[in-house]
C-alpha cells in the first residue's frame, strides 16, 4: 500500500485518525453554562452538554427565530462536534445549531482507542464500524429531538433542519428516509450515500475486497439512499434537500452520487417541487473541510439554504 493510501485509510476510512481526533476532543470541550436554549445576550453563546446521552454543543443565537438545525460531523476533518462548529458556525442563520458527536467518538470513544478501531475495521468495516456509527447516530436522533423539546429549544412536533458531512451525511440520508423525526430542510456535504459507497471507498483505499454477508447486504439495502428516493422525498411539501459535492473530492465514486441525484431530481420534478432539491458542485473543495477560501463559500451556501427553507 502506498503512503498516500495509508493516510486515507487512517484518516477517512479505517477511523484510526478519528480515534486520535476523538481522544483529543475530550480535552477541548467547552464548559457547560446552561441546560436550555434561553439567551439574553447580544452575541452567540455556545454550550457543551448532553442530549439524551449524546454529547452535543449548542450554538445559541441572541434571538432564535427558526427551528433548530442538527449537525453531524464525519470520519475525517472535521471529526468532532467542536471542529464542525468551528468550521461551520452558521451564525447568520437565526436558529439554535446542535452539533452532535457521533457514536464511538469523543467521550464515547472505545476503551481500546486506535487498536480497538483497527480490530473492528479488520473484522468487518460494515457491521463493526459503519453500523454502530452511522446507523447508531440516526437511531439516536429521535431522543435528541425529544430532549430539545423538553428544554424549550423547539416546539413539540416542529420540523428541524439537518446537516451531515461524509459519514454524517449517510446518517442524515437514513434519517430522511425513515422519518422518525420530521425534517423541513437538509444539507448533505460530500456524503456517503450508504454502506455500499463506504465499502467501495474502503476497498479502493486498502486494495482488498470486502466480504459481504447476508447481514451486511441487508444493512446496505437499508442505508443505500438510492433505494429510498420516494421515502426521502415524501411529504407535502417534501423536505428541501441540498447536496454539496466538492469538485476535488475523490473519496466516494461519482457514479453512486449521480444515480441518487438524478433519481431525486426526477422525483421532486414529478412532485412539482423542483426548487426544493439541488445538487451543486463546490469548486476548489476537497473531501475534508480545511479552512480554505472555498470553505467560506461553502458556509454561505449552507446558511442560505437553511435561511430559505427552514
Amino acid at each position: 500500500m502506498t503512503s498516500r493510501k495509508a493516510i486515507r485509510v487512517l484518516a477517512l476510512i479505517t477511523l484510526q485518525f478519528v480515534a486520535l481526533q476523538a481522544i483529543a476532543a475530550t480535552s477541548t470541550v467547552l464548559p457547560t453554562a446552561f441546560d436550555d436554549c434561553t439567551h439574553n445576550g447580544d452575541e452567540n453563546r455556545s454550550v457543551t452538554t448532553e442530549l439524551a446521552g449524546v454529547p452535543a454543543i449548542l450554538r445559541i443565537p441572541a434571538r432564535p427565530t427558526k427551528p433548530p438545525i442538527i449537525l453531524w460531523h464525519g470520519f475525517g476533518a472535521p471529526a468532532s462536534e467542536e471542529a464542525l462548529m468551528q468550521a461551520l458556525p452558521l451564525d447568520d442563520v437565526p436558529a439554535v445549531k446542535v452539533y452532535l458527536g457521533l457514536p464511538l467518538f469523543g467521550k464515547r470513544a472505545l476503551p481500546g482507542g486506535t487498536d480497538e478501531l483497527v480490530r473492528r475495521q479488520k473484522k468487518d468495516v460494515g457491521l463493526e464500524v459503519f453500523e454502530p456509527i452511522v446507523v447508531g447516530a440516526a437511531n439516536e436522533l429521535p431522543g435528541v429531538v425529544r430532549e430539545l423539546e423538553r428544554r424549550g429549544c423547539m416546539k413539540k412536533g416542529e420540523k428541524i433542519g439537518l446537516f451531515g458531512f461524509s459519514a454524517g451525511g449517510a446518517s442524515a440520508l437514513l434519517s430522511l428516509a425513515e422519518h422518525h423525526v420530521t425534517v423541513s430542510a437538509a444539507v448533505l456535504l460530500n456524503p456517503s450515500t450508504g454502506l455500499t459507497a463506504s465499502v467501495q471507498a474502503f476497498e479502493r483505499a486498502i486494495g482488498q475486497s470486502y466480504a459481504w454477508t447476508p447481514r451486511s447486504r441487508a444493512l446496505a439495502a437499508r442505508t443505500d439512499a438510492a433505494n429510498h428516493v420516494s421515502d426521502i422525498g415524501k411529504g407535502t411539501p417534501p423536505p428541501a434537500v441540498l447536496i454539496l459535492d466538492g469538485a476535488k473530492d475523490d473519496l466516494f465514486e461519482r457514479e453512486g452520487m449521480t444515480t441518487l441525484s438524478d433519481a431525486l431530481a426526477s422525483y421532486y420534478a414529478k412532485a412539482h417541487a423542483d426548487e426544493r432539491f439541488q445538487h451543486r458542485i463546490v469548486e476548489g473543495l476537497s473531501h475534508n473541510i480545511t479552512g480554505s477560501h472555498s470553505d467560506d463559500e461553502l458556509g454561505r451556501q449552507v446558511s442560505a439554504w437553511f435561511n430559505r427553507h427552514l
